[in-house]
């Protein structure tokens, strides 16, 4: 193989056809969509606060819900509260976005193609 060029195996091994690389390819696609859709039902959570605040998120890493402990909330102390929402929705983005790349890793891989 020269340098600077990579060019996928093929099933018994030898250079891939571009068919074979097409076919590849949209195998990987619908691995993706497959997966994408998945990544849509699953969930995590994450709490600030010793659970005062708990934040849930999806795959997608769209905010689901919001709950607050009643306890958590002083009239004479907002600040505390809106710095414990915070900590809670960038926890559960976090984990979210770690949940996707947890997912996702490995499809590209299919392909065959270096340092993916």
């Amino acid at each position: 193989m020269s340098k600077g060029k990579y060019y996928p195996k093929g099933p018994k091994g030898g250079k891939a056809s571009p068919s074979e690389m097409l076919k590849q390819l949209a195998q990987v696609q619908e691995q993706m969509q497959v997966a994408q859709e998945a990544l849509a039902q699953e969930t995590v959570e994450y709490a600030a606060g010793g659970g005062a605040v708990v934040v849930v998120a999806d795959g997608h890493q769209r905010i689901l819900s919001i709950t607050i402990d009643p306890a958590a909330v002083d009239p004479e102390d907002v600040s505390m509260l809106e710095d414990l929402v915070l900590v809670a929705v960038n926890g559960a983005l976090e984990k979210a976005g770690q949940l996707a790349e947890e997912r996702m890793s490995g499809l590209a891989g299919g392909l065959g193609l270096p340092g993916v």
